[in-house]
This record gives C-alpha cells, structure tokens and sequence, in this order.
C-alpha cells in the first residue's frame, strides 16, 4: 500500500472485510483524512452555486447605493469594487475555481505543497475543459451557427418557420447532433439558435425556465446514439468495449423516444403561449440584421473542417490546440464575414470544468464504494440524483473502477447518469455552455431550484425510457 500516494488509488485501500458501507467509508477516511476535508469543500463549492444569485443581487445593490453615494457628493459614479467582487462571487462559472484555492490551501496544510502541486499538474486531466473551450469557440462562429442554422431552417419550414416550429425543430434535432459533432458543440448552437428564434421574443418565465430545463436533458441524452461523442459516455466505451452498435440499439433509440415525448408534452402544455409568439416577428438569420455579406460556402465548408478535426482529435491536446490557433488565423483573414469571435463565455465554461474535475478527482473514495453496493434500479437512480452534485462524465469514469460489475449495472448507471445530466449545472459538462449564452435572459441569473423544478418532468421520462423500454 502506498501510504504516501495523494489521492489514494482506490485498489489501495483496505476496506474492511464484510463490512459495510459505512465501515468502508470509515476505514478510507482513517486511511487517508484529508478525504473528508475534500468532500466538505466540495459540497460547499456545490452549495456555493445554489446561492449564485443572492451575490448578484448584492453586488446590484451595492452599486446602486455607492451610485448614490458618488452623486450625493457631486462626483460621477463608477464601478464599485465591493459589487465588483460580489458580483464575481456570484459567477457560478467561477465558483469551483474560487473553491479549488480553498483546496490547494487544505493539502499544503494538511499535507504539503508538492503534493497540492503534484496533483493538479500530474494527476488532473483537464483535456475535456480545454477541447470545451475550443468546441465552444468554434461551433459559435457566425459560418457554423449559419450552417447549422440553415439546416434547421428546412425543418422548422415544414411547420411554418413560426417561433414554435423553431422551437420544437430546436429542441428534438439538435440534442441529436450531440451524438456527431459533440454535445458541448451540439449545446452551444441550440443555445444561439434559441437565443435568436426563441428567448429573443421575451416568453414568460415559466417557459423559459421549461425550455432550459429540457435543452439540459435533451442535450445530455441526445448524446448516446454513439460512443464517441457524450463525455459520460467517452469515459466507459473504451474500458467496457461499447461500440456504435451497442449505443444505438441499448440507449440511442430510448433517448430518441425521449426527447420527442418531452418536447411534446411541454409544447402541448405551453401550446398557448408558443402560438402567441408567432404574432412577433422571428429573427431568421444568424447575421442579427447586421447586413454582414453572405458566407461564402468555402469559408462554411473550412469552419466545419477544423471543427470535424477538433472532435476527431478530441483526446489530444496538442492537436486540438493547434488547430485551434489555425483556426483563429483562418477568422482573421476572412474577417469580412466573420462575426467577432467572443472567447469570454468559452474560457469561463473552460474555468469551471477545470474547477470541476479539480474537485471530483477527489471524490471517487466515496463514490466508488455507493456505486459498487447497490443493484440495477437503486444504482440507476443513485447515479440519477449523484450526476446532480458532480458531472456524470465523472460519476460514470468511476464506474469503471468498480471491479467486476455486471453488463445490467453497467447499463444502469451510465442511464442514470446521462438522465439526470440536466437537473443542475454542473450535472452535465455543456450545460455552463448553454447557461452562459442563455443566462442573460433570466433576471438574476438562473436559479438553480427553478432549473430543477423544470428538468423533473423530461427526467422522468427519460428514466422511464431507459427502464422499461
């Protein structure tokens, strides 16, 4: 056994024999205590997220009285760094960042630098956060939108080309393209093409919040058609041998049946009110009215291609990274017809993976043990309510540490960790893609409770495909 190994390889501790849950969890907390003190700064950062959007509540009335205050004595006002810093703790694509400061100062203490050191540069893989970064950049670009916006268009035509037709074109086929192109790329172009055909007609709360709700688990399911393309799903397909042919015929045409009955029963519900959107008129094109010159089909083409290499390449860096750089030479040249492209939202999506996967490294000590006890429906339903707090890319890469699990549990638990990937956030690595393109249309920013209260209902029904049929 490696006493000195941080965090500890699961196949090092010795958990008691027969006993149970709680004595494992006992006996790797005496192992290695720093363990408890990472899960507590973990559930706070979770908490934290929860909390988001009483900061920038604050950090508005701090402004507004230090706006006051400049005025009262005949000054002009400026921002304040009080709000400014409320405001950034109410960030939620910060939060795990800030949190992860917190941890590196709990193992210099508890341990020493070289080890907080040596576990972010040597055990950590940021690979994901960084080809989020790079998808998200460019499936944002005025070109890729364009395209993909232009083979919507065909579709949402059959319907009329009205606000609901869009919609629901919107939220059943693009989930879909999670599966080929990824679903941080997926996300990100059903976001803008819902900010511009959709959320731009101002609907009522309620509906907003349905509509993000069911793009977060559309999204998350409409990624298993494949075995390339799903971060949960990346995570098993080589360790477990799933292939194309068993992601279509176990889970791809249940996520498929899915989709189409969630969106149908939130567009019967909310039927009313998507018809009365059609009196407004629809943004049709990707160019915002900003009289840009066509695309020409080359440059189309060329995006596309550096974005089929980047998903190709998603596993290598060095790769993706480069080509990205490329990339952005490419934009510049042909700035003519480009749209600026904004790294901000991408970098703090990229910010809060990395906070993420900092944190869930350390968190298989207790997820291994919850996982690896329980049979098919109890696992199913863990790993539902688990992707909740943590990525279910992670809660699924754990799940190939659980020695000798059957073909039914490995089943169930990558189901139930696709399912609830749209319940919070954090549950699903491209749902901060969809909440920083979206976000601005939710006053105080999205609330957690609300986004859970609308995800619920394409959640259980999404479980109920992936159970029963």
């Amino acid at each position: 056994m490696h006493e000195t190994a941080f965090p500890l390889p699961l196949a090092d501790y010795l958990d008691p024999v027969g006993g149970s849950l709680i004595d494992v969890l006992a006996s790797r907390l005496a192992a290695q205590p720093i363990n408890g003190v990472a899960t507590a700064i973990f559930l706070l950062a979770v908490l934290h997220t929860f909390v988001a959007n009483k900061f920038r509540r604050w950090a508005h009335e701090a402004q507004h009285a230090y706006d006051a205050e400049l005025r009262a004595r005949g000054e002009t006002p400026h921002p304040s760094f009080k709000a400014e810093m409320l405001h950034f703790f109410g960030e939620v694509e910060v939060v795990f960042g800030l949190w992860v400061l917190v941890l590196l100062a709990a193992i210099t203490v508890t341990l020493d630098w070289q080890t907080a050191q040596a576990y972010v540069t040597e055990t950590v893989h940021y690979t994901e956060p960084m080809f989020v970064v790079v998808i998200m950049a460019m499936a944002a670009t005025r070109p890729v939108v364009g395209f993909a916006q232009s083979m919507l268009r065909r579709v949402a035509a059959l319907g009329g080309g009205t606000p609901a037709a869009w919609w629901f074109t919107i939220l059943t086929l693009g989930p879909v393209l999670g599966s080929f192109i990824t679903e941080p790329a997926a996300m990100t172009i059903c976001a803008l093409l819902l900010s511009r055909q959709f959320y731009a007609m101002q609907p009522s709360r309620r509906l907003r919040y349905a509509t993000l709700g069911l793009l977060f688990v559309n999204v998350s399911i409409g990624g298993t058609f494949t075995h390339f393309a799903a971060p949960p799903v990346l995570m098993v397909a080589a360790p477990w041998d799933w292939g194309l042919g068993y992601m279509a015929t176990h889970f791809g045409w249940k996520a498929g049946v899915a989709i189409l009955v969630s969106t149908l029963a939130y567009f019967l519900l909310f039927r009313q009110e998507l018809t009365s959107l059609e009196t407004t008129a629809a943004v049709t094109t990707v160019d915002d009215g900003d009289r840009m010159p066509a695309t020409p089909g080359w440059i189309t083409a060329v995006h596309l291609a550096f974005l089929a290499f980047v998903v190709v390449e998603a596993h290598h860096p060095a790769l993706f990274i480069g080509a990205f750089l490329f990339f952005l030479g490419f934009a510049q040249a042909t700035a003519h017809y480009q749209s600026p492209i904004d790294l901000k939202p991408p970098l703090l999506v990229g910010f809060f993976l990395g906070g993420l996967v900092t944190h869930g490294g350390l968190q298989g000590w207790w997820i291994a043990p919850v996982l690896g006890g329980l049979t098919e429906q109890p696992l199913f339903w863990s790993a539902t309510l688990l992707t909740a707090f943590n990525d279910n890319a992670l809660i699924t890469y754990l799940s190939t540490l659980v020695p000798n699990l059957s073909d039914t549990l490995k089943y169930a638990v990558v189901a139930g960790a696709v399912t609830g990937g749209g319940l919070t956030v954090i549950a699903n690595a491209p749902n901060p893609a969809g909440q920083a393109i979206l976000g601005r249309y939710f006053q105080n920013g999205v609330s957690p409770m609300w986004l859970a209260a609308s995800a619920a209902g394409p959640t259980l029904v999404a479980a109920a495909c992936f159970l029963l049929l």
